[in-house]
């Protein structure tokens, strides 16, 4: 295929597009009747089980699924990616995050550089100074440990570390190697995320960490001064330095700000923020709450699927068959959203990471050359830990519109009960959920089934289920730090995998400008309004009356304000 020609004008497209109107005459209760072909559908690895025998697929869809993957030239995409090409083309990028996890002999390239001895060399002075705050020979100005860490970012920046933070809290390892120990996430520029962030909290025994690439961005700049106002009223200017240090290639700016540039961790343009949880993004905060050990495990887990993904045939490659499934839903049967269900409380924040993952990866209008795409890309994921879900929002799922969903089941509870005298126990009642909510969702429930069971007529619409919705199911043998770094790796190169296959750039994310710039507009008429008086011009009616209006009830704040800090 062409760099110019679009997938939907290939040979296999256009074959799927045909075979799908056979499988929509096809009822998931008939396809699951059939053994072989569900046997073929269960892929091992590494202790993850993926059964998507739940999929509205056949063999025969599979095969065709593989051939859309070729006529998309897949492999060589995967390869292209892996050899440090600039496959990030709108922005001239490699695309490397595989490279932050990779064993210590490989050797990964970006413009004839061998990345993986710089990667090394952060994560080992990631590991000292870790080391060195949780073992109190780094202290704080007055002399006490820095105990309590507050990570200062905002989207990739904080997604992906809160997630892999969230998850790791009740590992048994990892919980005991936190002990005494708070991390903290501050990203929204609403001073009440900083009043959260900060209540409770003692500038002496505090460390923040800022994390910008360029040291730049608005939110996290903001925020970032804020806490140095906070900690410079208590403990003085001077102090900075000790409780500061940054994640950001920019060292001029970094030093401006009163942080010690030796105090810098870098990483590089060919890792895109929201594949940056295992740079120093992540890795920094991660291992002054965890410890460095811990998070290395993490590492190798994501490092595992990299090199699956890269070398696995495509029938047994994890990511791949998520990907291919993810086209499938979205490019044939039209399927708009993906519903993200780990039934582990510990993933609680791993849907809203992926969402950003997947949204901003894959929610392009026009090809990686550039053309309109005359299709539609990217899902909108959402999801929260089952059982929640089932008492918020999968009546939808079960009786209204048809949302492809993903179960994540773990066999062994972090923290497993066990109460006397009770049918199961505690992970046990939560993975009869886990089990049962597919075939839910597979089978349905008829008419017919509801007359056997004396249902009352006028009731019978009602309690009737179509069934015919498609899922898939993973099942992590344990959710510890390795297999919580597998199922991120897993998810970042599925979307990578759709982007490749609609021909489409994943690596950039336009989108998220614009508004961006507008808000610079707004924001200098906030001040020219509240310092000088001036009134609300150059904006459409709409925005000029919400605008004059919000100032007119807002006319208390002051023009020049001193310092004001939140109090909780």
């Amino acid at each position: 295929m062409a760099s110019s020609t679009l997938i939907c004008e290939t040979q296999p497209w256009k074959d799927l597009k045909s075979h799908v109107e056979d499988i929509k005459k096809t009822h998931l209760r008939e396809l699951l009747g059939d053994t072989d072909r569900c046997k073929s559908m269960v892929v091992d690895f590494d202790g993850i089980t993926l059964d998507y025998s739940r999929q509205r697929a056949t063999p025969g869809t599979m095969d065709k699924l593989y051939n859309l993957a070729e006529a998309a030239h897949l492999k060589e995409k995967i390869d292209r990616m892996f050899n440090g090409e600039h496959i990030n083309s709108t922005e001239n990028r490699s695309v490397l995050h595989v490279a932050l996890r990779a064993p210590r002999d490989a050797v990964m390239q970006s413009d004839g550089k061998n990345v993986v001895p710089d990667v090394l060399n952060v994560l080992d002075k990631i590991k000292d100074f870790s080391e060195r705050v949780r073992n109190g020979s780094w202290v704080g100005a007055t002399g006490k440990a820095l105990t309590d860490v507050i990570s200062v970012g905002i989207g990739g920046s904080f997604l992906g570390p809160l997630f892999v933070h969230t998850a790791l809290q009740t590992d048994p390892e990892a919980s005991k190697c936190a002990t005494g120990r708070q991390l903290r996430f501050l990203a929204n520029v609403d001073p009440i995320d900083v009043a959260r962030n900060i209540a409770g909290l003692k500038p002496e025994t505090t460390l923040v960490v800022v994390v910008s690439k360029t040291f730049t961005t608005a939110e996290t700049m903001l925020n970032a001064r804020t806490l140095r106002a906070w900690i410079s009223k208590e403990l003085g200017p001077s102090a900075v330095a000790k409780h500061m240090v940054a994640v950001s290639t920019n060292l001029t700016p970094v030093e401006k700000f009163g942080i010690d540039p030796n105090n810098a961790f870098a990483f590089w343009d060919w890792v895109g923020g929201r594949y940056s949880v295992c740079s120093a993004v992540g890795v920094l905060p991660l291992s002054l709450q965890y410890g460095f050990t811990v998070v290395d495990k993490f590492l190798k887990g994501a490092s595992s699927i990299d090199q699956h993904f890269y070398s696995a045939p495509f029938e047994k490659n994890l990511p791949v068959l998520l990907g291919l499934l993810s086209v499938w839903n979205v490019s044939f049967f039209g399927y708009p959203a993906r519903a993200i269900l780990p039934y582990s409380q510990a993933l609680e924040k791993f849907a809203p990471h992926i969402q950003q993952v997947s949204m901003e990866s894959n929610g392009k209008g026009v090809s990686i050359d550039g053309k309109p795409l005359p299709f539609e890309t990217g899902e909108i994921d959402f999801g929260e830990p089952g059982t929640n879900g089932q008492h918020s929002f999968y009546q939808l799922i079960h009786q209204g519109r048809v949302i492809p969903c993903d179960f994540i089941g773990v066999v062994k509870s972090q923290q497993p009960v066990y109460l006397e005298g009770e049918v199961v126990n505690n992970h046990d009642e939560l993975m009869s959920n886990f089990f049962a909510q597919p075939d839910a969702l597979a089978y349905g429930k008829t008419p017919e089934e509801l007359q056997k069971e004396n249902v009352q007529q006028h009731l019978v619409a009602h309690k009737t289920f179509s069934g015919n919705r498609p899922s898939l199911s993973l099942l992590l043998s344990s959710l510890d730090a390795y297999k919580i770094g597998q199922l991120l790796a897993i998810y970042e190169h599925r979307v990578a995998v759709q982007g490749f296959i609609w021909g489409i750039n994943s690596f950039d994310q336009w989108g998220v400008e614009l508004g961006k710039s507008l808000a610079t507009q707004v924001r200098k008429q906030l001040h020219a309004s509240r310092v000088k008086g001036e009134p609300v011009e150059g904006f459409n009616f709409s925005t000029t009356t919400m605008l004059t209006k919000y100032l007119k009830e807002s006319s208390e704040v002051p023009a020049n304000p001193p310092t004001i800090l939140p109090r909780i």
